[in-house]
């Protein structure tokens, strides 16, 4: 999630329906500047007793996060205490339950984006070495309850976590129990943006499957192979979902705008602080009825800030966000990116990808994205046949727009090596949760616990 240092008040005041679109406008970029941005989340815990460390125990979040000066990182404060950590591959910060996350840099390729995931998984095994700490590359806690896990002191986790529980049962879940990888894209052109969203969101529900790393909670299995995604269906319906206003006709930046102004508020930032605005509306913002800040309107900032709010499946900014994988290990952090930009940075591939979708109804989609949860590849998709068929027709459409981008490494390799992961795991008809199932009903003898031995 966002993390903010300052509280915008010199921001310009919003004063035109322009500037509510002004960010995804200023997100156009010409082909040639398009870059890949990649976030990965990490479970953290002690080895010793595999607990869930605090943030300020000695070992603990604070101690990690500071821990990293060593590599050039510099930490970044609210309220006096370290939330983050910035530095030139990006930014480290902490999911509310101390998830530990890397936001990297915007880089030009795929071996760029392996390369940087490379260096953070060195530095933080390092710390965790000094600290007593392990990396746990998993969609979700595979035993932890709520109550066991510790609270992160940032200001706009305490509000949602008020709210949370008024708007839906899982949402405490989503904040404290889950990990994923995110892909962020650039577009060139509002059209552009139009066809990357509805391809990527049609398409979504692939990548949990592939992703799908989440069939245990509370030492148990869950009956589901991607908990993490169905924990989405009940967060709250207010800012998740497959958007069906994605799809039609005239789709743009004012459609998102006003699908945002539709949002329920959670906060607003003022004076280094968060202001709890949970359920109001940023309508009444607009005009000077917000009742938390009775007379103000809101800032550029308050608008960007909003956008970081909702928690659909593709989510639009200045960039794309493909939000739909579990967290998983190194080898999978390479290849989500790799699964996108082999769609969607090629106009061939996406043109491909799109027409093998295209003629979903709203209906099927929302069919598809609801039986991937429990079924992953196995899950049946419009027109006959199943996830996994479709699987091998959309990894040749990627390995293929790899290919045309041509970025090489030293070695005279293109991006196309960086989808084997998921070839193996389309090949196999296994994906990763199915491995670790049969690993607890085999070799772990219902042993939970041996999951820590798969640490990074």
């Amino acid at each position: 999630m966002s993390t903010r240092e300052t509280s915008g008040n010199a921001d310009p005041v919003i004063e035109s329906r322009d500037q509510l679109v002004a960010p995804m406008q200023r997100g156009e970029k010409p082909k040639d500047q398009w870059r890949i941005g990649t976030e990965h989340e990490k479970l953290v815990f002690h080895r010793s007793d595999f607990r869930a460390p605090s943030y300020d125990e000695k070992g603990g979040i604070r101690d990690i996060l500071m821990s990293l000066r060593q590599f050039g990182w510099e930490p970044v404060e609210e309220g006096g205490k370290v939330i983050a950590m910035r530095g030139e591959d990006g930014t480290v910060s902490l999911e509310p339950a101390g998830q530990l996350e890397l936001s990297g840099a915007p880089l030009e390729n795929l071996h760029q984006t392996c390369a940087e995931t490379g260096r953070h998984l060195d530095q933080v095994k390092r710390v965790g070495e000094d600290c007593g700490v392990g990396f746990l590359g998993l969609g979700m806690w595979p035993d932890k309850t709520r109550e066991e896990l510790p609270m992160m002191p940032k200001g706009r986790y305490e509000i949602m976590k008020r709210h949370m529980p008024r708007v839906g049962t899982l949402g405490l879940d989503m904040m404290l129990r889950t990990c994923t990888i995110q892909v962020n894209l650039d577009y060139s052109s509002e059209a552009d943006m139009a066809q990357k969203f509805r391809t990527g969101l049609a398409l979504q529900p692939l990548a949990t499957a592939l992703f799908a790393n989440s069939p245990f909670t509370e030492g148990k299995p869950n009956g589901y192979l991607s908990y993490r995604s169905h924990i989405w269906s009940d967060t709250d319906p207010h800012r998740t979902g497959m958007l069906p206003f994605v799809f039609e006709d005239g789709f743009g930046y004012e459609r998102w705008a006003d699908y945002m102004l539709d949002v329920p508020m959670y906060f607003v930032f003022r004076d280094g602080k968060y202001i709890d605005a949970a359920g109001h509306s940023f309508r009444d913002f607009l005009k000077g009825e917000l009742e938390v800040l009775p007379g103000e309107k809101p800032t550029e900032s308050d608008w960007w800030d909003h956008l970081s709010t909702a928690f659909p499946e593709v989510r639009l900014k200045s960039f794309l966000e493909m939000r739909g994988a579990d967290g998983g290990p190194w080898s999978r952090i390479c290849a989500l990116p790799a699964f996108w930009v082999g769609l969607l940075y090629d106009q061939g591939a996406l043109d491909g990808a799109w027409d093998l979708v295209r003629h979903w109804t709203m209906e099927e989609r929302e069919a598809l994205r609801n039986a991937v949860p429990k079924q992953a590849l196995a899950a049946p998709i419009p027109g006959g046949g199943t996830l996994r068929d479709l699987a091998k027709e959309v990894l040749a459409i990627a390995r293929a727009g790899l290919a045309s981008r041509a970025r090489l490494n030293s070695s005279g390799d293109n991006e196309t090596g960086f989808l084997e992961t998921l070839d193996e795991i389309v090949a196999s008809g296994k994906v990763p949760a199915q491995v670790l199932l049969d690993r607890y009903h085999g070799e772990w003898g219902g042993d939970i616990e041996r999951v820590y031995k798969y640490s990074f």
